[in-house]
């Protein structure tokens, strides 16, 4: 008896051809399923049509045997399990790439944010392509944001990862959108793009960004992807995965240097671990799924250069620390996938520093290979290691200035607590309109090193000091 109501069920579910059915099985947040079905492969696109004929995209997250699980891009709201149709598309999500996209604004799954028409060009799966790890060339040579504290500290190379750890009410939001308005390549007639990708941002973040792309002119270079907080969170999903299909034509088949800029990937997280506990998978630490570090991945390694190739795609994601958090799932694995991390400080924030760049637990691991003559200047690198080792002495003096007080410091000891108020005001602090080149920006660190006895400049080489140290100095 079971297997005929079995057998009428699917008969039931079977409309009009292979690939549309008739009932759902469950609904569970942005969850649904389905069976009686065959021929459906994983991540297929499908289209979910409610009894009024409203028609919503989703993705098959599961197949197996003659059943699939689908994600709902839009929600689940209003869904009856007898009467909703499920038609699927045989190809994954798919994004229209073309040249027209610079200057526009799109959601999450690439449609028009802006009023503007459908774009038109060729059709991309979103989930991107393996690149073979041979096909990479090293990541190398200098972009320039026009911030100090990265210019000079914690260099940006090209096809390089490097995340900024934020806190919640930092301004990362100001320093991502004078980052998109500054970065560009020095010396070089090649073309530079900004892939901006905001996800679960409020409204008026959104109205912010494109604000203030479109006013300081960036707008014509930059594209945009912009899930909102009210927005379905799956749709959070695929927002990273649009924007860096997105930057990869723009990189490798256009020959555009791309910045993408990823925020926050702590909305993104969150979203995977919703949809993560609807389906009732095994939770890991802090109730995210285990293969988090793998999804992760999946999208920072879509950065790179690739050998003989003439583009490059560069990312910056931003990602809030829950309670500054710096061991927390999300900054932990994101630090072990990337290449370094800038972080924001708190205490920097307190005291009127912007932006509050905190230097020392900051750092670019491949900064190396993209300073010195050629790329920024000679004394990049000895320069910024020296201006490491001041500081962090700086910070020790300070410590000690709480326990035993100024007046009990000695003359070199009060030198060093004079750079640190020096160097966080001339080198680390910038206006949001303030762009320097990066040589503007050296100048300014030895400006700071000024205030210290030569001889305590023993990272740097006497011919470089010679050259450019202050005719001021003390």
């Amino acid at each position: 008896m079971n297997s005929q109501a079995s057998t009428a069920e699917t008969s039931h579910r079977r409309l009009l051809d292979d690939r549309e059915y008739v009932g759902l099985d469950e609904v569970s947040g942005p969850i649904v399923g389905v069976s009686g079905i065959h021929n459906v492969g994983y991540n297929e696109l499908a289209e979910i049509v409610d009894r009024r004929g409203t028609t919503r995209l989703g993705m098959t997250l599961e197949v197996s045997e003659g059943a699939a699980v689908i994600q709902v891009f839009e929600g689940t709201s209003g869904l009856k399990l007898g009467d909703t149709r499920v038609r699927f598309r045989g190809h994954p999500l798919t994004l229209a790439v073309s040249e027209e996209m610079l200057g526009r604004a799109f959601d999450g799954l690439g449609r028009p944010f802006d009023g503007g028409p459908e774009p038109i060009g060729e059709e991309r799966d979103v989930n991107g392509l393996p690149v073979n790890p041979t096909a990479r060339d090293y990541p190398r040579k200098f972009i320039q944001t026009g911030i100090s504290a990265i210019d000079g500290m914690n260099t940006l190379v090209r096809g390089q990862k490097l995340p900024v750890f934020s806190g919640s009410g930092l301004p990362h939001r100001q320093l991502v959108a004078q980052i998109t308005r500054q970065a560009r390549i020095v010396g070089e007639d090649i073309p530079f793009a900004v892939v901006f990708a905001g996800m679960g941002i409020k409204h008026d973040e959104a109205r912010f960004y494109l604000k203030n792309f479109e006013e300081s002119g960036a707008m014509e270079r930059v594209v945009a992807f912009l899930s909102l907080a009210d927005a379905p969170s799956v749709e959070r999903l695929m927002t990273p995965r649009t924007a860096l299909t997105a930057a990869e034509y723009l990189a490798f088949d256009l020959g555009m240097h791309v910045l993408v800029i990823l925020t926050d990937m702590t909305n993104y997280c969150e979203a995977l671990r919703e949809v993560s506990t609807q389906r009732e998978e095994i939770p890991s630490r802090k109730g995210y799924p285990g293969y988090l570090y793998s999804d992760l991945a999946s999208l920072y390694e879509r950065a790179g250069v690739l050998r003989n190739g003439r583009g490059s795609v560069t990312q910056i994601p931003i990602l809030t620390m829950p309670n500054d958090d710096i061991t927390h799932p999300i900054p932990d694995l994101t630090g072990f996938i990337t290449e370094g991390q800038v972080v924001l400080s708190r205490d920097l924030e307190a005291r009127g520093i912007y932006p509050p760049v905190e230097v020392l637990p900051s750092l670019s691991r491949l900064m190396k290979d993209g300073i010195g003559p050629g790329m920024t200047r000679e004394d990049h690198k000895d320069l910024s290691s020296q201006l490491f080792a001041a500081y962090s002495r700086a910070k020790s003096v300070r410590n000690l200035v709480a326990i035993i007080g100024e007046e009990e410091l000695s003359p070199l000891d009060k030198s060093y607590l004079s750079f640190g108020d020096v160097f966080e005001k001339k080198f680390l602090s910038q206006g949001e309109m303030e762009d320097r080149t990066i040589e503007e920006t050296l100048d300014r660190g030895w400006d700071s090193l000024s205030v210290l006895p030569r001889d305590e400049l023993y990272r740097i080489k006497t011919e470089l000091i010679e050259k450019y140290m202050p005719m001021t100095e003390n």
